[in-house]
């Protein structure tokens, strides 16, 4: 094989593909990338055979052929080549490389080993915004379940229905649930119901935040889901099982219900997060006359008291949460002010931004 592609185009590609390289001891030559010209374009690929990813660059194609290099060494190596063209290639397992005043042999392996990334028909896809999926996974994706004893709560589940988007994540002790309805396409998709890695989706949050591209296509096949991102193709094993139906545990109604400045809420909880035990317990004492108090109190640090003044209706009640899992919810949300719904001090919170139906956290309290 043989072509010339720009050191920059170059050093975009292998610096995303580089990420997904695996590190496996039985079969090394996941940690190699994987070149092939196709289509007058440079296809440069890495897998860790749950997640496979490859990118197109530009450039010109003198020879057709294939060949498969040590991802690290390549990449820091295109890194720290001048921005001036760069040419490859390829025979006999080396890797040759010219540029400027460099010239370069890298030793490689055939590429007939490198394991084949699967191809999914883009028979039923969604196309949706980019900033709008950017933002909706980022709203899940830190609530998934890190144990691996419950696989179907490691992962965001995704659910299509009335062509519109649901995402929901959970590790037992809270949940947040993202819906999107802006889908530019909905095609060939009936209701959908699928669990998606978290890794794989955190791998897809990055690469959004390095490319500004309008639209994100999202295709399915069985157990495969594939994200593609202007000249980035993502695809992810999905994980099997079924994740655990939640509907009924969000309330409909609430004895309790507060309207809250959310910067005020976030310090707030900062400084009782200082005064918290072990167990990172904090005291919510609703008092309908005067606010929400926050008290935190430990035998060694001392003890904390603040009113948080709000919107308050309903009836006075007291609570116990994780005050992290409160800062977790509040960083999730982006509207000025935050909506709290209680009814007693055993069943789950609700924490949503005023304004927008689209998102629900729920956090279960601490029973004393």
């Amino acid at each position: 094989m043989k072509f010339i592609c720009l050191q920059e185009n170059l050093k975009k590609g292998l610096n995303i593909v580089e990420k997904i390289v695996g590190k496996n001891l039985t079969l090394p030559i996941l940690s190699n990338i994987l070149l092939e010209t196709d289509k007058n374009q440079l296809k440069i690929s890495a897998t860790d055979l749950e997640i496979g990813i490859s990118y197109w660059c530009p450039g010109k194609i003198e020879k057709e052929g294939s060949i498969t290099c040590p991802a690290r060494l390549l990449t820091e190596f295109i890194n720290n080549l001048p921005n001036e063209k760069v040419l490859f290639e390829g025979k006999n397992n080396i890797l040759e490389i010219k540029c400027k005043n460099y010239k370069t042999k890298i030793n490689s392996e055939s590429s007939k080993d490198f394991p084949l990334i699967p191809k999914i028909k883009e028979e039923k896809f969604i196309n949706i915004n980019q900033k709008i999926l950017k933002n909706s996974l980022n709203q899940v994706v830190k609530i998934t379940s890190l144990s691996d004893l419950k696989p179907e709560i490691s992962g965001i589940s995704l659910i299509t229905k009335d062509k519109s988007l649901k995402l929901a994540a959970t590790d037992s002790f809270r949940l947040a649930e993202k819906t999107i309805k802006e889908l530019k396409d909905f095609k060939n998709i009936n209701d959908l119901a699928i669990i998606i890695p978290a890794r794989t989706i955190l791998e897809v949050i990055r690469i959004l935040e390095e490319k500004d591209e309008e639209f994100v296509s999202i295709a399915f096949e069985a157990s495969q889901i594939m994200f593609k991102i202007s000249n980035i193709k993502l695809v992810s094993r999905l994980i099997e099982g079924e994740f655990p139906s939640y509907s009924q545990i969000i309330p409909k109604d609430f004895k309790t219900e507060l309207i809250l400045d959310r910067e005020e809420f976030i310090n707030n909880i900062k400084i009782a997060s200082l005064f918290s035990p072990k167990n990172n317990d904090i005291h919510l004492r609703i008092i309908n006359k005067e606010g929400l108090e926050i008290i935190s109190q430990d035998s060694q640090k001392g003890e904390n008291k603040s009113l948080l003044k709000g919107d308050l209706k309903g009836e006075d009640l007291e609570i116990s949460f994780n005050w992290r899992y409160i800062q977790d919810a509040l960083s999730l949300i982006n509207t000025p002010e935050i909506f709290l719904g209680l009814n007693d001090e055993s069943t789950p919170g609700v924490l949503k931004p005023v304004g927008d139906q689209s998102y629900i956290h729920l956090i279960m309290p601490i029973k004393n």
